[in-house]
């Protein structure tokens, strides 16, 4: 969902409109391949004793005459505390994943698991509810189905008065979401889009953490923009899901990446993007980017990393919905501080998480794509030297560096003074002995807007032995008709 750069070149260069042509087509396809990114997983809580807390090491393989044997008990023994004890032992039995296909093969050990579930014994319930917890973190369909008869009770559960026993309910939903369209289906037959939204009133912050996981979970199944969003937009979770991530002392950050992750879901959805506008979605979004910026500048940034990729996400995403004219009013922010917020956090990305950069690189580009305000900034801040420093550090990087700089070349001359002369020309020819066709062919795009604009930094292009260096590339078929265009906007201006 990455903006495309639309052209503003008044005079036809040989080859432009066809490079731009390709540029859009590149975009487009990382734009869906960003789109079909995911983050399906499952989670496990479990609160066993400290010498079980090594999780899978605690696991207990139970054979088929075993399960019955603690099915029974559990079902029909002589005290509530027998009848727990035996839940216990039958729930370790299930991290075990053939203990888990033993138990859905035999005959009724749902049915007796259910009734547990919905029996008067607060205690027996939770254990109930913990197998069938450990049930949903398995990684095959069939178990997920074999738990079909106890989501409606899981969504009932929804509304008890246990914040622990809710959040558990909200946890086995997200998993059992993943594995299963029939458990989908039956979820969304049941009323799952209004349970998950009468639960983000909660005041406990792990029952919304929770259900942010669950939510998420829900949103990334393949039927979601049809058969989920709608219904989701329709109801009042949007507006909340905002609020709780308005920045502020109140903002809790495992609440908010789990939320932020729920938002850039409905924007790839594309389903009604107008809507989260007109909620507010975009100054909120600026305003938890500043938000990151100061917690990095306070040195309070321990897992800001985990809410700062969904953010930068979403806010690209949402600028390709506003109109040109527009962004600014949108972003409520038309002065620097939304540029300086982004590159403190690349400043933090380069030290402590590269893997992140592209997705601030993104942002930039959707930011001075169609904005002459922001690519004035990116001048005025003197951070073009600074994103310059970026190149050498993969080819990735170097593509999206050098698309930023050609949003700001294309605005016209009065940009390209501002960057002739300085260190542009120099580090362009640096690459140009590069052999990544991607960070070439952006490079002679770069380089063919600049000479257009700015005549002089054609012939210093000359000077340094420019044309000798794209020489070695001549050969290369997909480069050609660039480097045919450069050349001759080089020579004859």
């Amino acid at each position: 969902m990455w903006s495309r750069r639309h052209s503003r070149l008044k005079t036809p260069a040989c080859g432009m409109e066809e490079l731009r042509c390709r540029r859009r087509e590149r975009e487009a396809a990382l734009r869906k391949a960003r789109r079909e990114q995911q983050l399906v997983s499952k989670r496990l809580l479990r609160e066993d004793a400290p010498e079980e807390a090594g999780g899978q090491s605690a696991a207990v393989l139970l054979g088929e005459a075993e399960v019955q044997q603690f099915l029974r008990l559990a079902q029909r023994g002589t005290d509530e505390k027998e009848r727990e004890k035996a839940l216990v032992s039958l729930r370790r039995g299930l991290q075990h994943p053939e203990t888990q296909q033993t138990f859905i093969r035999l005959e009724g050990s749902m049915r007796t698991l259910v009734g547990l579930l919905t029996s008067n014994r607060a205690l027996l319930q939770l254990e109930a509810a913990r197998c069938l917890h450990e049930l949903s973190h398995s990684e095959q369909p069939a178990v997920a189905e074999a738990c079909l008869p106890a989501t409606s009770y899981l969504l009932t559960y929804l509304s008890a008065h246990s914040s622990d026993f809710i959040e558990l309910c909200l946890y086995t939903l997200g998993n059992l979401i993943v594995e299963s369209e029939a458990v989908r289906k039956q979820l969304l037959a049941q009323g799952v889009v209004p349970a998950l939204a009468a639960c983000i009133q909660s005041p406990h912050v792990a029952v919304l953490e929770a259900l942010g996981y669950a939510l998420s979970q829900l949103l990334q199944a393949k039927e979601a923009p049809e058969k989920i969003i709608p219904s989701l937009l329709d109801s009042s979770l949007p507006q909340h899901m905002l609020r709780l991530m308005q920045p502020g002392p109140k903002l809790n950050l495992g609440v908010a990446v789990e939320f932020a992750w729920c938002l850039h879901y409905i924007i790839c959805s594309q389903v009604n993007n107008a809507m989260l506008l007109t909620l507010g979605a975009l100054p909120t979004l600026a305003m938890l980017l500043l938000d990151l910026a100061g917690a990095v500048q306070r040195m309070d940034d321990e897992g800001l990393e985990l809410l700062a990729c969904p953010v930068l996400r979403c806010l690209s995403n949402l600028l390709t919905e506003v109109p040109v004219e527009a962004t600014g009013e949108q972003m409520e922010f038309r002065d620097e501080r939304v540029v300086a917020a982004l590159f403190i956090l690349l400043q933090f990305f380069l030290q402590k998480q590269p893997t992140l950069l592209p997705e601030g690189l993104w942002l930039l580009n959707n930011l001075t794509a169609n904005s002459p305000t922001f690519c004035t900034s990116l001048l005025s801040l003197d951070l073009i030297e600074p994103l310059l420093q970026l190149l050498p550090l993969s080819n990735v990087i170097s593509v999206l560096v050098l698309t930023v700089l050609c949003n700001v070349v294309e605005k016209g001359p009065a940009y390209c003074q501002r960057l002739w002369p300085g260190p542009l020309l120099s580090c362009l020819l640096k690459t140009l002995v590069l052999s990544d066709t991607e960070v070439l062919g952006q490079s002679l795009e770069l380089l063919q807007l600049l000479f257009l604009y700015q005549p002089e930094a054609a012939q210093a292009f000359l000077q340094q032995s420019g044309l000798q260096a794209l020489e070695r590339h001549q050969e290369e078929a997909q480069l050609q008709d660039r480097i045919l265009a450069l050349q001759q906007t080089a020579i004859h201006g």
